[in-house]
């Protein structure tokens, strides 16, 4: 078994696309329509038959309240895994993100938080090597 698409929720599709792809550095990976429903995909471009990302438009009330209420207790919604969380950081904080916490050393790991704009936290995290 494999995880090929996970979904975060975002409040606008297309301001998440240029968020994703263009402050954060992912690629498009599918974008269609069928009458009101869009399927919008993100991946890494350095894994492109890696995981995508689906950039799903919250447009139902319960997950419109589970987005909010953990966004109000700082809860990420997706966590992103990188080599140079630091060298990231200046590299997306350049591009205009807004982070609620710079690189910070936790047990195993360096992380980051950042808003990704369109209703949720984002993680990014660089593990510790022993």
């Amino acid at each position: 078994m494999k995880i090929k698409l996970t979904s975060v929720f975002v409040d606008d599709q297309d301001k998440a696309l240029r968020f994703y792809t263009e402050v954060l550095g992912f690629a498009k990976k599918a974008d269609f329509s069928q009458g009101p429903f869009r399927w919008l995909t993100v991946g890494s471009p350095e894994e492109p038959d890696g995981t995508q990302l689906q950039l799903a438009l919250n447009n139902n009330p319960a997950a419109k309240a589970y987005q909010h209420a953990i966004f109000q207790q700082g809860q990420p919604a997706a966590m992103f895994y990188t080599d140079d969380v630091k060298g990231d950081y200046e590299r997306i904080k350049a591009r205009g993100a807004q982070f609620t916490m710079p690189p910070s050393g936790v047990t195993g790991s360096t992380i980051a938080m950042l808003n990704d704009t369109c209703g949720n936290l984002i993680q990014l995290v660089q593990l510790t090597r022993y």
